[in-house]
């Protein structure tokens, strides 16, 4: 199955180098160049992944983000986003994150980068979307439910809508209660791939589960935090 890759992006030059070493690497790919247009092309088209600039006309990159995630529509609010920005500021990477970016890759970079990292995430996907065999055994922790067959996290009755990498990243953690996992072991385990210099967006998808969870850092029922190494889902 060929996958279809949304980009939006203002920047054409950009987009003409993004598009040929997607379509090379076996992408359909279409482009939008302002946000608004992405948002609606991204409802209309339904693509397996986003990659989505920070800066963009009509409507910026946060507020693409932010809408598509708040869809009532689940194959939009759930489509992997990888997004795009030219800030150095760390505050604008994390906000991203927090508003429901799975990624995020610093301009300038290279093309064949962020083919690796579109690669990655949608490999993770696959088995899902192919309706190939997944674990069937639901973790548990008090009232918090994991159900790997339908792909859901339950708080008692209550659905909390997580992104694909927040919910990779509780899986991994909750597959494994007590055993600690660094920030470089969880991108590379999660996404596939880790990329020296992203560890700390590990931290921000945490800071997501917490507080989707309802879970305090400084007393966790479900994550804890080993200084000097990373995270780990609490045993008991």
């Amino acid at each position: 199955m060929t996958h279809k890759i949304l980009v939006i992006e203002d920047e054409k030059q950009l987009v003409r180098a993004l598009r040929g070493y997607l379509e090379q690497a076996g992408f359909d790919v279409i482009v939008a160049y302002d946000g608004r247009t992405g948002y609606f092309m991204a409802r209309q088209e339904k693509p397996d992944l986003i990659i989505l600039d920070l800066m963009l006309p009509e409507m910026d990159g946060l507020d693409v983000c932010r809408a598509l995630r708040q869809d009532s529509d689940p194959t939009v609010a759930e489509v992997p986003i990888i997004m795009l920005t030219a800030r150095v500021e760390e505050t604008d990477r994390v906000l991203g994150l927090e508003l429901g970016a799975d990624d995020y890759v610093t301009k300038p970079f290279s093309p064949r980068e962020l083919v690796a990292r579109v690669r990655a995430m949608l490999r993770r996907l696959k088995p899902l979307r192919e309706g190939k065999a997944q674990p069937t055994t639901l973790l548990r922790s008090g009232d918090l439910v994991l159900d790997p067959v339908r792909h859901e996290v339950r708080i008692g009755e209550q659905i909390v809508d997580l992104t694909p990498t927040e919910y990779d990243i509780l899986y991994l953690l909750m597959s494994h209660p007590g055993r600690p996992f660094s920030r470089s072991e969880i991108l590379d385990r999660v996404q596939g791939i880790a990329f020296e210099g992203y560890e700390r967006s590990v931290d921000v998808h945490i800071k997501n589960l917490r507080r989707k969870l309802g879970d305090d850092p400084r007393s966790p029922r479900y994550i804890q935090t080993v200084y000097g190494v990373g995270y780990k889902f609490k045993e008991g």
